[in-house]
């Protein structure tokens, strides 16, 4: 399977920058979805309602899923990789 990376920098509530990647199939294009992937995500870390638009979240590279990724990928759609400021 092949997936996209977007890499994604939303400001925090309190300031800071959170760095994260979102993972997903590549043939999903439609940059709606994918930002819901990243707002759902924010919601997990008490982030939601900060902004993710085409200035916060921009398509990568594609590259081939690994084995760690897929199970999520399978169920939820999409995987996160924490980079920076995720905690």
């Amino acid at each position: 399977m092949k997936v996209a990376v977007w890499d994604t920098y939303v400001t925090k509530k309190e300031g800071s920058v959170m760095h994260f990647d979102i993972i997903a199939p590549q043939e999903i294009k439609d940059t709606t979805v994918i930002y819901g992937y990243g707002k759902d995500y924010l919601k997990t870390k008490e982030q939601d309602g900060q902004p993710l638009t085409t200035k916060e979240c921009s398509f990568c590279h594609i590259e081939t899923v690994r084995p760690q990724w897929e199970a999520e990928i399978k169920q939820k759609g999409y995987f996160i990789i924490e980079m920076e400021n995720c905690e």
